[in-house]
């Protein structure tokens, strides 16, 4: 059963316990505004800031609807115990020493257990967590500055960072923000549940999510959904990556993957946004409050410099802004009123001619708005007003407004640096529907953002497969035991045979074709092992090769030479530590790392999903067809791909990892010539 947070996040009454970090939430509730009940529970003093002191908690006129535990991890969980036991709403529990210190001091995951059971059913935010800001209903259950202010409507953001949290709300970017929650260490209810909660309030327009791990998968996946048939967008900020991928212990694909691409799957899976920086973050959601996804990518660029114009054409190559040309009548209409010298495209450099004379700007402005551009941005750096007059800048403000209001088009100031726009013009723009971005980059960054989220599909993503938890001792198979196993799934491989010395070497080879490729076992990289011989044209020269890697090799595998192909690939899938897999297609062969060229998916992967994953890859030309060469079969590397999908779907309970590499892309089929498989020793055999 989901928590109920209506009381905590808008409560009437509210309870502290505590010392000094309580007459720190007392003085932020009295800065906002709190009309409701504030109780400090402190023995010890009379009141707290002019606010009457209660004793002990058993004094408390009734069952607080939120409550503030600023006491040690050991006494918090006897005061939640209790809270919970009169029917409070629940509580935030500011105390560290919990499950995030269980590697420097023993206890804290047996503490954290036994704060989550005393809760009970009462919700609880934390343990090692701030605690909330509503900035709707001035409830600052919070300890510390911030530098939010009451509005009427805004974005909400979950973080579980609390001092990420207090930055963000000293953003001065014009964004309005109407809850910030900070997660802490999710102990009972997690950011998904609070972002949840928060979609109920019709005052919220988007959510932000600060994350540092998904943990409950499928809840996340329900948050996703309830965002999306509520038309309420999600922006994500996924740390960790730029950690090292996992260490390739057997797999290529083991490297190249590693969380960051997972999380990153997962979030496009789900319809979330994700954004790499605190900056875009903020641009975006406010973009997103102010206009919504953006129905296309036709953006038009319109500023009074050339060098604004060419900026903004430059930065926005790789994204989806696309600048399309003006209509024919449109760009008469333009000419006539710029006149001869001025070049009517798109960026538009409309010059100096017009400035000042707010009637002509607003008609001219007008124009440019009246094609249906999806985001018509305007890029404009206002004067600092310590030293400078920004008054002669008025015109292109009043203009700008004056023309959103004519047309009801969707309008964007974007300053090409974050500093160029005062809050006092920010406040001006918004408060006649024109969004501001703060940065070329970070407004770009924001545009592609809400293009992204109007292409969000509205069918419903399938849920993400997940294995169990349960591991064992790995294990893995050989070569030749990974590609009969796949085989089985309808993988094509190359004829083969296996030996254990070089005299069943030979008599092996003679139920193949020459040439053939010889294969030192034993390794898992055999290419920088030196124990892959190819295109060997005879028994006698096989032979000789066998001999050559006798003392590295274990083992030996033959098979048949693989002739014609266009380009070599991977495929590998590797279990995330939340239990997600992830398929990872790309450039394969001994190029791989190097290359580092992959596309990511989750499991499970349609068809659909993986062609245009192997189309999206660089060597993606290569399989099409690239200077004259033949096309690829793409339906034969899609039937790859997903014959290695349905086995570790059979197989989820047991696999860790698994690659493909390379796979041979041919005009008329795919061949895979390399394989192996890790799986956890328990269970069944494959």
């Amino acid at each position: 059963m989901k928590p109920d947070l209506s009381r905590l996040l808008r409560p009437r009454s509210i309870a502290l316990f505590g010392g000094g970090w309580a007459v720190n939430v007392v003085a932020q509730l009295k800065k906002s505004g709190f009309d409701g009940d504030i109780w400090p529970v402190n023995p010890k003093r009379s009141d707290i800031l002019g606010v009457h002191c209660i004793a002990s908690i058993d004094d408390l006129p009734g069952a607080p609807d939120a409550s503030f535990i600023g006491v040690n991890r050991d006494a918090t969980i006897e005061v939640v115990e209790k809270l919970s036991t009169m029917g409070a709403g629940g509580a935030t529990c500011f105390a560290s020493g919990f499950l995030e210190s269980e590697t420097e001091t023993a206890g804290g995951a047996d503490l954290q257990a036994r704060l989550v059971e005393a809760a009970g059913d009462m919700p609880i935010l934390g343990p090692n967590c701030y605690g909330l800001l509503n900035y709707l209903d001035n409830v600052t259950l919070w300890p510390d500055q911030h530098g939010g202010m009451t509005v009427d409507r805004g974005v909400a953001i979950i973080a579980q960072s609390s001092n990420i949290a207090i930055n963000m709300t000293m953003q001065a970017r014009g964004l309005p923000i109407a809850y910030v929650i900070a997660a802490g260490n999710q102990a009972q209810v997690g950011a998904s549940a609070i972002a949840e909660a928060l979609l109920d309030d019709d005052r919220v327009t988007a959510i932000g999510l600060y994350l540092e791990g998904f943990g409950d998968i499928r809840a996340l996946e329900a948050l996703a959904a309830k965002a999306h048939a509520k038309g309420k967008p999600v922006v994500a900020i996924k740390i960790g990556r730029s950690d090292k991928a996992r260490a390739a212990t057997m797999t290529h694909t083991a490297s190249l993957a590693g969380d960051a691409a997972a999380g990153s799957a997962l979030l496009k899976r789900l319809g979330i946004i994700e954004v790499e920086t605190i900056a875009v973050f903020l641009e975006t959601l406010k973009l997103l409050h102010m206009v919504g996804p953006l129905p296309g990518s036709a953006i038009c660029s319109v500023s009074c410099s050339g060098g604004e114009a060419s900026l903004m054409a430059d930065l926005s190559s790789g994204t989806n802004l696309e600048f399309a040309d003006f209509a024919p009548a449109q760009r008469a209409a333009l000419k006539a009123e710029l006149g001869p010298i001025v070049t009517i495209a798109n960026p538009l450099d409309y010059h100096t001619f017009i400035w000042g004379d707010t009637p002509r700007m607003t008609r001219m402005f007008s124009m440019v708005m009246a094609e249906t551009f999806d985001l018509i941005v305007f890029i404009l750096d206002l004067p600092r007003a310590d030293r400078c007059d920004p008054s002669g800048y008025q015109c292109a403000v009043d203009a700008i407004v004056a023309a959103k209001a004519d047309t009801g088009a969707r309008v964007a100031v974007l300053a090409s640096l974050p500093e160029n726009m005062s809050d006092s013009f920010t406040r001006s723009f918004m408060e006649g529907g024109v969004a501001v971005l703060h940065g070329m980059s970070e407004g770009i960054a924001a545009i592609n953002s809400a293009i992204a989220a109007g292409r969000i599909s509205s069918s419903e993503a399938p849920g993400v497969q997940l294995a169990s938890t349960h591991a064992g001792t790995p294990v893995t198979l050989s070569e030749a035991a990974s590609k009969d196993v796949l085989s089985g799934f309808g993988l094509k491989c190359p004829q083969s045979r296996t030996a254990a010395t070089i005299d069943e070497l030979a008599e092996a080879s003679a139920a193949l074709e020459f040439p053939v490729v010889l294969k030192g076992t034993g390794a898992a990289h055999k290419s920088e092992a030196g124990l892959v011989v190819l295109n060997i044209p005879n028994q006698q020269d096989l032979v000789a090769a066998a001999e050559h890697m006798s003392g590295t090799a274990q083992g030996y595998l033959v098979e048949e030479m693989v002739s014609g192909q266009l380009a070599e690939l991977l495929i590998g899938i590797t279990r995330d530590p939340t239990g997600m897999f992830l398929l990872t297609l790309g450039a394969g062969g001994v190029l791989t790392e190097l290359l580092g060229d992959t596309a990511s998916l989750l499991l499970p992967a349609s068809r659909t999903e993986i062609e245009a994953a192997f189309k999206s890859l660089k060597v993606g030309r290569l399989l099409e067809g690239y200077r004259g060469k033949p096309a690829a079969d793409i339906a034969s590397l899609v039937d790859a791909a997903m014959a290695v999908c349905n086995y570790a779907e059979a197989h989820a309970d047991r696999l860790i990892e698994l690659e493909v590499n390379p796979l041979i892309a041919r005009t008329s089929d795919a061949i895979a010539v390399d394989a192996l498989i890790c799986l956890n020793e328990e269970g069944t055999r494959p």
